[in-house]
């Protein structure tokens, strides 16, 4: 049994923006990387943040990081 969220995980300051690219967004990604999608780190379909976006098998989600010494920071996910 799938447990829904009930609250916005995403208004906890401690939790990073979150969002999906578009496949053209995923495209540009890989190409200016020089990758392909499978070397990307993996965030679970399941995660309590993929959930709340509602993001699927495939999709990379962009979450940016704010650092005081290293400003904001951005990392890629791959969903699976």
């Amino acid at each position: 049994m799938t447990k829904k969220v009930t609250f916005n995980i995403f208004e906890n300051e401690l939790v990073p923006k979150h969002e999906i690219l578009s496949e053209e967004e995923k495209r540009k990604l890989l190409e200016r990387l020089n990758i392909t999608e499978k070397q990307l780190p993996k965030i679970l379909e399941k995660d309590p943040a993929a959930r709340a976006l509602g993001a699927k098998k495939g999709d990379v989600i962009k979450i940016t990081r704010r650092s005081p010494t290293a400003g904001e920071y951005h990392y890629y996910r791959l969903v699976i």
